[in-house]
């Protein structure tokens, strides 16, 4: 009987580990290959080349204790349309030294006047992973 019952505590916690291993390499691959990531990396080279890579047209798809990227860049005192987009569960963005703030899927516009980094994170708890959610502004 004992044999019994630690054989299933042992292969459930097999399977959960399995579970909660699979997630990381999904998000990391998808977040990798994207255009942004690219910009964010120019970023941390050189100004100048910040500079070119500004889009002040911020599109954050969220998942599961991911906000897509960690960070994004837009220029100071231009205009930003920042749009969230739930593609896996559900979740709201704030910033709130610009007081942003999106519950589910939506789009605000603001002007970040201050050149700096402020920290963007999901305002909807989502799970144990909800801390994890968060990004960067990064207004140059």
């Amino acid at each position: 009987m004992k044999k019994g019952l630690l054989v299933t505590l042992f292969l459930s916690f097999i399977l959960m580990l399995a579970a909660c291993g699979g997630e990381d390499t999904d998000a990391t691959s998808d977040t990798s290959d994207t255009p942004d990531s690219e910009a964010t990396e120019q970023v941390e080279e050189t100004d100048s080349s910040a500079e070119a890579s500004a889009n002040n047209d911020v599109n954050i798809i969220a998942t599961n204790y991911d906000l897509g990227q960690d960070e994004y860049v837009v220029q100071s005192g231009e205009e930003v349309t920042l749009t969230l987009t739930n593609e896996e569960g559900h979740h709201g963005i704030s910033i709130d030294e610009f007081d942003v703030t999106i519950e589910g899927d939506g789009e605000v516009t603001f002007t970040p006047d201050e050149p700096g980094e402020y920290r963007i994170y999901c305002n909807i708890f989502c799970g144990e992973g909800h801390g994890e959610m968060v990004a960067t502004l990064v207004v140059i």
